[in-house]
Order: C-alpha cells, then sequence, then structure tokens
C-alpha cells in the first residue's frame, strides 16, 4: 500500500507540472542528479545555451556518485541524472552522451617517464585513489589481479574526483582519472597519461531518467544541450 501511495502522488504530481507547462514553453523547474566529471566537463555549456533560451528556467542540481543519484531518480526527486552507463535497469531509460575514458595519470615531472613502463613497473610506486566499490577502482584492482600482480598501494583515498588532480600533483602520487582532467586549462594541466598497455577504463556518460515519467519541454531541450556539449568535449 505504501509503494502504491506513493507511485500515486508521483503520478498526480507529474500530472501536475505537465498542466502547468502546457502553453508556458521552457520555464519552470529542471531536477539534475550529476556526476561530478560531467558536473565539470558538461553542464557549463549546456546551462549557459539554456538560460540564454530560457532567461525564466530554473535548475536544481545536486552533484554526487550514482549510488546517491539512483534512489532519487527512481522517487521522482530528479527528472534525469547524467552519470556513467551502468547495467539496464528496468524502468530506466538511458542516452548516451559521450566517451569518458579513465587513464593512469601522473605529475608531468614524476620519474615514471623516464622509461618505458610496463604494468609490473607501477607496483613500485604508491597511489591516490577513490576507495574500494567505486567502478574505477575496483576496474584497476582487476586489472593487476588478472596479470598475478599485487593490486595499486593506495596512499591516499579521496571519494572526491575533483580533488584528485591537484592531489596528484602536489604528491607525486600515480592515479587514475578522467582523461578530461588531463586537457590544457584543466586542473589536471600540469599531469601526463602514463601510457601502459591495458589500463585504459573505456566508459560512456549517460543521461538517464524513467520511462513513464513527465519530462518538461525545458528538460528535453536540456538533453539535446547536454549531447551537444558532448560532441564539443574531445576524447583525446
Amino acid at each position: 500500500m505504501l509503494k502504491w501511495a506513493r507511485r500515486t502522488r508521483l503520478d498526480v504530481d507529474e500530472a501536475r507540472r505537465e498542466i502547468e507547462d502546457i502553453g508556458s514553453g521552457l520555464s519552470g523547474t529542471v531536477r539534475i542528479g550529476i556526476i561530478p566529471t560531467a558536473a565539470q566537463f558538461l553542464l557549463p555549456r549546456a546551462v549557459r545555451q539554456l538560460i540564454a533560451e530560457a532567461p525564466e528556467i530554473k535548475l536544481q542540481t545536486i552533484v554526487g556518485l550514482s549510488d546517491l543519484l539512483h534512489p532519487k531518480l527512481r522517487t521522482g526527486e530528479l527528472d534525469m541524472t547524467i552519470e556513467t552507463e551502468s547495467e539496464p535497469e528496468s524502468g530506466i531509460t538511458s542516452q548516451i552522451l559521450s566517451e569518458d575514458p579513465i587513464v593512469v595519470a601522473a605529475s608531468a615531472s614524476h620519474e615514471i617517464f623516464l622509461g618505458s613502463p610496463v604494468l609490473k613497473d607501477l607496483c613500485a610506486y604508491r597511489w591516490v585513489l577513490q576507495p574500494p566499490g567505486a567502478p574505477t577502482r575496483d576496474w584497476l584492482d582487476q586489472t593487476f589481479e588478472r596479470r598475478n600482480l599485487p593490486r595499486p598501494d593506495v596512499q591516499i583515498e579521496s571519494s572526491m574526483l575533483l580533488m584528485l588532480p591537484t592531489l596528484i600533483a602536489e604528491t607525486g602520487l600515480l592515479s587514475f582519472i578522467s582523461r578530461h582532467h588531463l586537457r590544457a586549462g584543466q586542473l589536471g594541466a600540469g599531469l601526463k597519461e602514463v601510457n601502459v598497455k591495458g589500463t585504459t577504463m573505456r566508459r560512456r556518460m549517460v543521461v538517464t531518467y524513467r520511462d513513464r515519467s513527465y519530462l518538461s519541454p525545458a528538460s528535453h531541450r536540456l538533453i539535446a544541450l547536454l549531447a551537444t556539449a558532448a560532441k564539443g568535449t574531445p576524447t583525446l
């Protein structure tokens, strides 16, 4: 009964929003959940254009990881999420926006660039990584284990992705971050990719929303603008 009541309340709320949006065009409030990398590289350009087209639009954003955002999407607290692609879910639709490769990185002055390292050589250094359970951390751990090598020796764990470029540059540690951070003009511009075979994690950024949920005209326009912004984001 509680589940039915929540579903009924959500349906009523969305019907009210749809009625309010009829004839109003690009207006109202769009509720977005977004992971930090997308908040930095995709959202600003899309929102700038959306506000130019619809000055009265309002946005409510929550920045976090998928385990925080998905429950809020399912309960109707969010209209959409912008996150990394995961396994298909019943009742959830995903639209691919862009590639987001994750690579090993270090300060450009790191001694590892004096030679041509292989995976085993990375075991000689300490790392700054996300905690176990984060998809990128688990993927990297498994990459070493498949070669019968010890997992990376983690000296600093951080759940805040946007902190990592600065930490890497200041500490001389290795890390595993989005290649987007290494672009000129970004926080990680002083970092360099450690080009070791088999250490690039291929992942994709997607926008997700509930199959039967109401999406306002402003939400649909934001999705289109995010797709445009993603096309202009180099995968390097």
